[in-house]
Formats: C-alpha cells, structure tokens, sequence
C-alpha cells in the first residue's frame, strides 16, 4: 500500500481510506450497509492487514454506532492507524445535541472518544458548515482541542470554497490551529470540486479526501447500458445525480483501461482520483469481505497519463460561470 503526506502535516496515510458508514444497524444507515461487530470485525482486519493505516467514520454514522463498533473492531491495534471522525450533525435529542458551537464541539468530541475508546483523535474534522455559529468560536474549541491533546490534526467537509478560505483566514489571524484537509464528494461524475475547492486546496497546502469515489456503486461496473439495475443498487432514478448514459460511457471507458492493467472496473475509478492534483486519499464503503481485498489492490498499479485524459475528456463537466466565462477571455 502506498503513502502520501495528510496535507501540512509530518503523518503519512495509506492511498486507500477505509470509510466505516457501513458499520452499524440503525435506520438513519440503512441503505449503506448494516454490518454488525463481526462483519466490521472482518472488513477492518483485512483492512489493516492489506496495509491501510487510515480509517474515517464520524459520530453521526449510525447514529454513534459506527464509532463503537470501530473502536472494539481495532482494539490493541488502535495505534497502527490514523483515525478520523467528524461533528456537527445531530447526535442526541436535546437541544445542543448539534451544530459546531463550543458546547456540542466539546462534548462531542468527549463522546466519540469513550465510543472509539481512545485517548485521542487524529484528525476531527467538521462535518459541514454551521450558518448559525461564529466560524471563530468554532474554530477555537478545535484549537483548544489541540492544545488539550485530544485532537492532533484538524479538517473540514462539505465547505463552499469562500466558507473554507474564511476559516483558513480567520486562523491564520488568530494563531489558531488551522485545517490540514478538505472532504468531498469527488469522482467521475461527480467533477464539482475541480471548479473551486481543488484549486484552493492547491494553494493552500490541504490534502484532499474523497468521498463516493464510485458514484454510489454506479462506477463498480455492476450498472452497465441495457441490463437491469442489481438487486442490491443503493441508486435508483430518485437519488441519482448525473447523466446515466455519460455514466455507462465513463464505464466503458473504464473497463477498457482496467483490461489493459489486468485490473477491474472499481479499481480503474478509484486509480483515477488518485492521478488527481490533490488528492491524498479516497475513501471506500466497505460491505463485503470482497470488496475491501479488491480495492486494496487498487495502489499496486498507476494509470497512465493518456488514460487519465481519456476519462478526463469522457467525463468532462458542464462548465458553469465564472469558469466559463473566464476561460474565454483573451490574455492581458
């Protein structure tokens, strides 16, 4: 398994993140996955064994119980891992039960370390913006995080890039600790993130993390032109967001280039993101025992640069202004 550097940070994690939203059984996860203790038992243990040494979860993820079944599933193995969780969503009936003020940063984080049963987190990151709390009280209970020891690493997910340059700024003035990483929806047909946050993320030192690099399983290869949708799908014509017939191009394509590196569909997706300006890491759902031992074998080969074109062609978003618009101007 490959390395890369967490952003501003000395840490190396594996290219390869295991994501654990399919760890629990509560409604809030159903459509996700649903594994009990010895099915995530399973999955993190070839995780670890296949050389993965960086694992995400957050405490709104089956609503705690995924923290939980982590931290029993990694036991004396804790320390081989850099572990990252969020806050900010709903945890609880009361009334601060969310949010990113002081008090729910503060409790949370003491509740996700008695659920992970850890003393520390490695990387806490905000789950998504919070409108209705000052970026600076929110950003100084992280950094009172840090100084405490609990946390040793800061990151964001779901930021607009004005919010995330904000936080960047409002900590650079303060001398607070600042974040080292961005989380975000990324893949072949989801390009978004390139018109604003992969350039910021560029500029300003913070390392990338991926989630849904398969397009909800669209880009596994079990989806192809013609043929009925698995029994299993998660994505039906409700919840899908993009182009279905840009889709089956994008996965014919793939399976062209994963035939050539005698690889497979899922492992030419996520092999792309990883040829990505930015990107440290890209996180995977895992269900079955099959799938974590095929997506480990994702690092042991690299796309070619012709090929990356090809799908970056394929795969091409619609360009939107200002983008458009400034491309098309003339040089000064």
């Amino acid at each position: 398994m490959k390395m890369r550097y967490l952003g501003k940070s000395g840490i190396r994690v594996s290219e390869i993140c295991l994501g654990t939203m399919t760890f629990g059984q509560h409604p809030r996860s159903k459509q996700w996955g649903e594994l009990d203790q010895n099915a995530s038992n399973t999955i993190v243990s070839m995780a670890l064994d296949g050389g993965i040494n960086f694992i995400d979860t957050a405490d709104g993820y089956s609503n705690g119980q995924s923290e939980e079944i982590l931290g029993k599933a990694l036991g004396k193995r804790r320390k081989d891992i850099i572990l990252a969780t969020k806050v900010r969503v709903r945890t609880g009936a009361r009334t601060n039960d969310v949010g990113l003020s002081r008090h729910h940063i503060i409790e949370g984080c003491d509740e996700s370390l008695r659920r992970l049963a850890t003393d520390y987190i490695d990387l806490y990151q905000v789950h998504r913006f919070d409108n209705k709390t000052p970026l600076e009280e929110t950003l100084r209970a992280l950094d009172d995080l840090v100084r405490q020891g609990k946390v040793r690493y800061l990151g964001c997910s779901n930021f607009a890039g004005w919010q995330l340059m904000k936080a960047l700024n409002i900590s650079d003035n303060h001398n607070l600790e600042k974040f080292i990483t961005f989380q975000g929806l990324y893949s072949l047909v989801a390009r978004d993130l390139e018109n604003e946050l992969v350039p910021l993320c560029l500029d300003q030192g913070l390392g990338i993390l991926t989630f849904k690099p398969l397009g909800g399983g669209f880009l596994s290869g079990k989806y192809r032109r013609g043929k009925a949708r698995p029994k299993d799908a998660r994505l039906s014509d409700d919840n899908q967001e993009f182009d279905e017939q840009k889709g089956y191009d994008i996965v014919d394509e793939l399976e062209k280039i994963a035939t050539a590196h005698n690889a497979t569909i899922t492992q030419a997706a996520l092999n792309y993101l990883l040829r990505k300006p930015g990107v440290v890491s890209v996180i995977v759902g895992i269900r079955t025992p099959e799938q974590i031992a095929d997506n480990i074998k994702t690092t042991d080969w690299e796309m070619l640069s012709e090929e990356v074109n090809r799908l970056d062609n394929i795969s091409k978003p619609t360009p939107v202004y200002p983008y458009a618009f400034l491309a098309n101007v003339p040089p000064d």
